[in-house]
């Protein structure tokens, strides 16, 4: 017991929970803390743990119960600072500071006949006990253990008095946050192994963009959980936690068995697609710079707009007003139906966003705004933001996949390394995921450089093997007919068959 793989207890069996008011946490805890329970969270300086602990302490208060915060490490102004920068309210929660005499801090200050140790931790223990027997709180918060781990000096002093508090506490029901800064030399398993259940903040600090910050329960006795890291932010208001997405937790939306095809808007893209894009599937558009990928992106969002559907573009690459003004020179009018709240367009800094944050997005998207249509523009923005380039693919998997489960239209933009010949290269292979791959490229021809289009894959539906020429100009986008007089256009430099040549020698 005590793993993400916990089997579920029988709904009798069920521990009533006490909410964190971090909805993500409680997501991942399976509706917050069991009660009347004592919980290690362990961090870094700065990685969180004071406003987890508040939030915690502030939705008690919200419910009802009564809480108490019990601090070593920070004064009570400290801990206002804190709350005014979240417009918090501390008023209806007890604060007791545990601070030493001015008289302890000067350099002669010494004890003749016990061990400093020993007086200290006494004491300190002495008043929190009788600061819980008068205020009588429902949730207790701890902060920090490093201190009374600095009094007591001698570690097994330390487990029998972090033992003694658990025990106190579980015999009054209350339900206790113990907060560790990790200072102990090697970690403390012990501490661990006490603790009815671990939480673990980290801060990693990338080598360009702001720090990212992600939380992982380590252990839960007997209830289950989701195990591995979750990504999370802290913003005004307190945490906001990014729980991993699985989506086999996700029912299957009836949408997706249907697949029904759906038009980009282009009479000849249709056909060369077999009928358009299916509901519940993923394609991917892959080109060199400048050929045309996010146009094509952007006319089906505006095909679906028609439509009357919703639709999401998340943009890595460029600004918003910049990609309206595109649109509109190419006849989509984006702006508008972005103002009639049809299509809703993101900028993404791919510095300043973590990959769970970004997910994040794209469920509350899905889930909440009922969009019908996802496109990220482009993968190669998504990578900068994650340095771990195996992880990529996996949590791409996981997104596409409940996209599919929800009926999404889901487009993927990869801009190609390189501009002509069939040396370019995506910066990761994600082909295999999508269900529809569109290509294209770049081609010399009487002295021009033209594009071309062709559907390289579609698992669900035929589609045409043709190479049609791909056309963006200020009438808007225009897919040609095939190009059957010429060989080798994929490769850039294509030849003109015999037959053309022998149609264009002739007077």
């Amino acid at each position: 017991m005590g793993s993400s793989d916990t089997k579920s207890a029988s709904p009798s069996l069920q521990p009533e929970r006490a909410a964190t008011g971090i909805p993500g946490l409680d997501d991942i805890l399976g509706g917050g803390f069991p009660k009347t329970r004592v919980y290690l969270v362990e961090g870094d300086p700065g990685s969180g743990k004071t406003t987890m602990a508040l939030q915690f302490l502030l939705e008690g208060l919200k419910q009802g119960e009564s809480g108490l915060y019990v601090t070593l490490s920070e004064t009570k102004d400290e801990l206002l600072a804190v709350a005014e920068s979240h417009d918090w309210n501390l008023d209806h929660l007890a604060i007791h500071e545990l601070s030493f005499p001015e008289d302890k801090l000067t350099p002669g200050a010494y004890y003749t006949f016990f061990h400093p140790s020993e007086v200290e931790l006494s004491g300190t223990t002495k008043s929190v006990l009788a600061e819980v027997e008068r205020v009588k709180p429902v949730r207790v918060v701890f902060d920090s253990l490093s201190e009374m781990r600095l009094l007591a000096r001698d570690p097994l002093k330390y487990r029998r008095q972090i033992l003694g508090l658990k025990q106190f506490f579980i015999g009054r029901a209350c339900t206790v946050l113990l907060l560790d800064d990790r200072t102990a030399p090697d970690g403390d398993l012990q501490l661990q192994s006490l603790a009815h259940g671990v939480v673990m903040l980290e801060q990693l600090s990338p080598l360009y963009g702001a720090e990212r910050r992600r939380l992982r329960v380590i252990k839960m006795r007997g209830v289950k959980f989701r195990g591995g890291y979750h990504d999370f932010t802290i913003k005004k208001g307190g945490l906001e936690v990014y729980p991993r997405l699985i989506s086999a937790e996700h029912p299957k939306n009836h949408v997706s068995v249907t697949r029904e095809s759906t038009s980009t808007g282009l009479k000849e893209m249709d056909q060369i697609l077999g009928g358009g894009l299916n509901r519940g599937t993923s394609t991917l558009i892959m080109g060199p710079a400048g050929a045309g990928k996010s146009a094509l992106a952007s006319q089906y969002a505006y095909a679906a707009a028609l439509r009357g559907e919703k639709s999401v573009i998340f943009t890595f690459d460029e600004g918003v007003a910049t990609l309206f003004d595109r649109a509109e020179s190419l006849g989509c009018e984006l702006r508008k139906h972005a103002d009639s709240g049809l299509v809703n367009v993101q900028q993404v800094d791919p510095a300043e966003l973590s990959p769970g944050e970004f997910v994040h997005r794209v469920r509350e998207a899905v889930q909440k705004d009922n969009v019908s249509v996802v496109v990220i523009d482009s993968l190669n923005g998504y990578l900068n933001s994650m340095p771990e380039e195996s992880f990529l693919v996996i949590q791409m998997h996981e997104l596409l996949s409940f996209l599919n489960q929800k009926g999404v239209v889901t487009i993927l933009v990869v801009a190609q390394h390189g501009l002509l010949g069939t040396t370019m290269q995506a910066p990761v292979d994600v082909s295999y995921l999508a269900d529809t791959v569109i290509i294209l490229r770049y081609f010399e021809a009487n002295g021009f450089v033209r594009k071309a289009v062709s559907v390289l894959k579609k698992r669900y539906g035929a589609h045409e093997d043709s190479i049609r020429e791909y056309i963006v100009s200020s009438k808007g986008l225009r897919v040609g007919d095939p190009l059957t007089g010429y060989h080798g256009v994929l490769t850039g430099v294509p030849e003109i068959l015999p037959s053309l040549r022998e149609q264009s020698a002739t007077p």
